[in-house]
Parts: structure tokens; C-alpha cells; sequence
């Protein structure tokens, strides 16, 4: 990778100590499995490539939180530092690859395997095969929808269309229930997903397009909902088949209170939440399954809490040198492996940008994203909906599982989740 050299005579660069989950993040990083986000944008038409990288580059100086890389520290140093730069370290954020039978193959695999350096200003990667734009983001520093909203920018910059979120301001949080308590799934260890057919290093990938489960208007639960139930119960058979014995499941899921407009802030900006499941809920009428979830999934949005909980805030409380705090991340996430969730159910919804490149490339057809699927959860599932279809990720770690139980994955969910929509679909 070629390195930008700049010779101007500019004041130090700003220094922003680490968010919670950044440092978390940085302190469990794991060469084999690589902390990346992958986003793949289908286009009619591809781009022109000098006009693609200038609409990236005036994108980065519209958001110039992007425009990072990890400070130098000396090992006492009580906090990781983003050091944010003027421009692009690196002439080779945006690269174009001729397509060709296997070039998106390759490129989805280096998504997975091959995370942009977090010594190199910005910590994405932008790769253009034909009309299909593929960026893999470092999870340290930028989450999937902060790169989603530099897209956005570079769409309308390339194609001069607004690229404005279809619903302004940030997504409608919603009511406090004080009476709707999330119950507990006690203090035993919770399900883990059951090995399949463990396949190579590192993580693979499976995307899929499937139609949105219908829904009455009138349903007391969300798409979200639905995709709660799905995942929970393909996770539940996928065990079943197995010989696993039952236990509670936890679901991961992201919720970002951000606003989507230009000001919305970069890096990693959701909270997670877990939504509980006890194993005989999962037997339940899919209806009554769809409003216990419903109620569940609303309770737990609505009670205020930090991105990774309390505990995480004390744990990177700048007390001790951080490579002191790094040491202790790490043995206590190998401690709470039992107790980890089951897995990461992250829904992006509907798209809130047209992605509109303008006369000559259009509209995003499709857009699907893939969260990381390390250890001990091993499997993520990620959604994203264009067009009335659902864009279906997963993704899982290779010693945990292999392509053909991804198929398989993906036929249980797929199953489950047309079940949701057989419920919708009655009077």
C-alpha cells in the first residue's frame, strides 16, 4: 500500500480518546478473525472510476470524523487516541478490479479477512468490480451505518441527486413502558450455536435475497420482530438437529438512536441490547411468539443504557495504563464465554438512503451488510431491505462452521421467517 506524503507545515493533528467500544474492541483483536464490516452495494451500471474517487474524497472532507487513524502511544499511556488527519493517508482508498466469474467471490473474501489498517487514515476500503462497490470497514473505529452515511454523501456528490435520508432526524425512539420488564433468562450459561461442519480460517459468508415478510399495518410487532423470531428459532433447530440440549438463547441486537442527516455522528455510535428467550417461549404460537418478542424488544429500547452496559464503562475507566485494562478485557471475555449471547441479530432496515448515483448508474438495487462473527458467538445475522426485498447476510466463524451449514442456516431461517409472514397474513 502506497503511503500519501504530505510536506506542509500544519499544527499537530486532534487527538479523540477512544470510545467505550472502540477500546473494547482494539483490546480483543484477533489476527485470524479480523474485526471488519462488509457492505455491497449493487449499482445498474458501474461508476466512473476518477469521478468515484473524487465524490469518496470531497465525502471524507464533508465528514471529516472519517478521516482517522490510531495515535503512537507509549505502553503507560492511559488511553488510545484517534489522531484525525486533513486527508487520505493512502492513494488507494477507492480501487477498481475488472469483473470477471470470480472477482466478487475474492472481493467479499478479502472483506472478511483483510481489515484496512488502523495506522492508515481513513480505516475503510472501497473495491468497484463492475457496478458492485464492496467497502470493508475496521469495526474499531466506524460501524456499518457511519459508512453507510459517507456513501450516501459520495452518491449525491457523484451524481448530483439528493441523497437525503427518506425520514429526517434520528429514528423514532420509542415510549418508555415501565410495565413491560424484559425477563430474565437466569444466571445459567445460555445456548451456544452447535458446530457444524467446520470449514476454513478466519470467517465465511453466505448473502441471500429473500421477499419482506408481509405484515398487517395493524400488528403490534415489527419487521424486526419477525426477524427476532426467525433467527431465534433457526438457532433453535439448527441445536435440535444436532442433539443439543435445550437452553435459554440471548440475541444480541444493535439499536442506534443517531440522526441520519449530514450531522450524524461517525464511528461507532449503537448500543446493544440482549432480548431474552426461554427455550419452551420458542414452542409458543408464532402469534403470541411475535408479541411476547414484540413487547420484549420494545422494553428493552426504551430503557436508557450505555453502548456496551455499565460494566464496560468501568472497565475502560482510564485509571491504569490501557495495556494493563488490555490484559484484563482479555481474560474476562474468555471468562464470560459461557455467558456471552448466543448471537448478533443486526437489522439496518429499511435503507434510509435512495443511493441515487445519478444519469448513467442509478439507484442501488441491492444493499447487504455483514457484522463480525468471532468466537464464542461464532455466527452473526444481518439484514438490510431495498425495494420491498430483504438482503440477507450471514456470516460465521470457521472453526464453528462451513459453507454447507450456512446453506442449511439459511433454508431454517427462510422457513421460520415465512412463518412470521404466514401470521401476517391472516385475518
Amino acid at each position: 500500500m502506497t503511503t500519501v506524503q504530505h510536506h506542509t507545515h500544519s499544527p499537530p493533528p486532534t487527538r479523540l480518546p477512544f470510545s467505550v467500544v472502540d477500546e473494547i474492541t482494539r483490546h480483543c483483536l484477533d489476527p485470524s478473525e479480523p474485526e471488519t464490516v462488509h457492505i455491497e452495494v449493487h449499482l445498474p451500471a458501474p461508476p466512473h472510476p476518477a469521478r468515484l474517487r473524487a465524490a469518496f474524497l470531497e465525502a471524507f472532507g464533508r465528514h471529516p470524523r472519517i478521516l482517522m487513524r490510531e495515535a503512537p502511544r507509549p505502553w503507560y499511556r492511559r488511553r488510545y487516541e484517534w489522531e484525525l488527519t486533513p486527508h487520505p493517508d493512502t492513494d488507494h482508498v477507492v480501487t477498481f478490479h475488472e469483473p470477471g466469474p470470480d472477482a466478487l467471490a475474492r472481493a467479499r473474501q478479502r472483506a472478511l479477512a483483510q481489515a484496512p489498517p488502523l495506522s492508515l487514515s481513513p480505516p475503510i476500503r472501497v473495491e468497484a468490480i463492475g457496478n458492485v462497490l464492496v467497502l470493508t470497514v475496521n469495526h474499531t473505529a466506524l460501524d456499518g451505518p457511519a459508512c453507510l452515511r459517507i456513501l450516501a454523501t459520495a452518491a449525491e456528490l457523484y451524481g448530483g441527486r439528493d441523497n437525503s435520508p427518506a425520514a429526517a432526524g434520528a429514528p423514532a425512539r420509542p415510549e418508555s413502558h415501565p410495565q413491560l420488564q424484559p425477563p430474565s433468562v437466569g444466571v445459567a450459561p445460555v445456548a451456544r450455536v452447535a458446530h457444524g461442519t467446520p470449514g476454513a480460517p478466519g470467517n465465511g459468508m453466505l448473502v441471500a435475497d429473500l421477499p419482506v415478510p408481509r405484515r398487517p399495518p395493524s400488528a403490534p410487532y415489527t419487521v424486526n420482530d419477525q426477524l427476532m423470531v426467525a433467527t431465534a428459532r433457526m438457532i433453535a433447530e439448527w441445536n435440535h438437529e444436532r442433539g443439543a440440549p435445550p437452553r435459554p438463547l440471548r440475541i444480541t441486537m444493535p439499536v442506534d438512536d443517531r440522526p441520519r442527516g449530514l450531522d450524524m455522528p461517525i464511528g461507532n455510535g449503537t448500543r446493544l441490547v440482549e432480548v431474552p428467550f426461554r427455550e419452551e417461549e420458542l414452542r409458543e404460537e408464532t402469534g403470541e411468539l411475535l408479541r411476547r418478542t414484540a413487547d420484549r424488544t420494545r422494553a428493552l429500547k426504551s430503557l436508557p443504557r450505555p453502548q456496551l452496559g455499565h460494566g464496560a464503562a468501568l472497565l475502560t475507566a482510564p485509571v491504569v495504563p490501557v495495556t494493563v485494562r488490555a490484559a484484563l478485557t482479555r481474560q474476562l471475555r474468555r471468562a464470560v464465554a459461557p455467558w456471552t449471547s448466543t448471537t448478533l441479530l443486526s437489522n439496518i432496515g429499511r435503507v434510509p438512503y435512495p443511493l441515487d448515483f445519478g444519469e448513467g448508474v442509478g439507484r442501488a438495487t441491492a444493499v447487504w451488510f455483514s457484522a463480525p462473527a468471532r468466537m464464542p458467538r461464532g455466527l452473526t445475522v444481518t439484514t438490510a431491505s431495498t425495494n420491498g426485498r430483504l438482503h440477507l447476510a450471514l456470516r460465521w466463524s470457521g472453526v464453528l462452521l462451513g459453507p454447507q451449514d450456512g446453506d442449511h442456516l439459511r433454508e431454517l431461517f427462510e422457513k421460520h421467517l415465512n412463518s412470521t409472514a404466514e401470521e401476517g397474513s391472516s385475518p
